[in-house]
């Protein structure tokens, strides 16, 4: 039977966000944001491993404890200049991990990703030929900008969904797309590149990615909502 490992890219700076160190490592509820990112994952039974990985030179990680996550959680310092080359080098290191087995990236400031939606992900895609994502429809009335920063176009929303993660794929199936191209912004975009469609399974707006000051403010409400 496959098994489901886990990787969090955790490498880069979080330059948007505009704070004196990486966004991860901003405090949210006592701990770094990324705590709650990798608890997540941990506490899913059914996932056996949880890679972090770190750029080679990163100072931040060894100043917390992360003993409470328990024994699922290993770091590896190969992260590269992009996530691509992040998840990459991941699969390299996760060499337990075989061609059939699952691998679930996430991104490391998606603090708030709740246990129903990732069962649901892994219930849903166990017997997929091609894996998928967590995603959810838009909603609001999209807007093309010109270069003047005044609306050129309205763009239709029906059909059109936003990415979120987890990211599902098989071990091989992955590695070879990210073989193939780098220059994506998420996983699904290197396998739909193989000329594969993954499926997209209903998530919900609480899985928010925090990329703004604003936004973990917004976590922060979440995560006390749920306890």
């Amino acid at each position: 039977m496959p098994r489901y490992f886990a990787i969090v890219p955790a490498a880069g700076s979080g330059s948007r966000f505009g704070a004196e160190k990486p966004k991860q490592y901003l405090s949210l509820q006592g701990r770094p944001l990324i705590f709650h990112t990798l608890a997540a994952l941990c506490a899913c039974p059914a996932i056996e491993r949880v890679w972090v990985v770190l750029s080679p030179d990163d100072p931040y990680w060894r100043q917390y404890d992360w003993s409470d996550l328990g024994p699922k959680l290993e770091t590896v310092r190969c992260g590269g200049a992009s996530r691509a080359e992040s998840v990459a080098n991941g699969l390299q290191a996760a060499v337990v991990a075989g061609d059939d087995d699952w691998i679930l990236v996430h991104d490391a400031a998606r603090p708030c990703l709740s246990a129903e939606r990732l069962d649901a992900l892994i219930a849903t895609l166990a017997d997929d030929s091609v894996g998928g994502i967590l995603a959810v429809p838009v909603a609001d009335t999209l807007k093309r900008a010109d270069g003047d920063q005044r609306i050129a176009a309205t763009l239709p929303r029906e059909g059109l969904w936003q990415a979120q993660t987890p990211q599902m794929f098989r071990r091989a199936v992955l590695a070879r797309a990210l073989a193939a191209t780098r220059a994506v912004t998420d996983e699904a975009g290197a396998v739909e590149a193989l000329g594969l469609k993954p499926r997209l399974v209903a998530g919900d707006s609480t899985n928010l990615k925090v990329t703004f000051p604003a936004d973990l403010g917004i976590a922060e409400s979440i995560l006390r909502g749920r306890r």
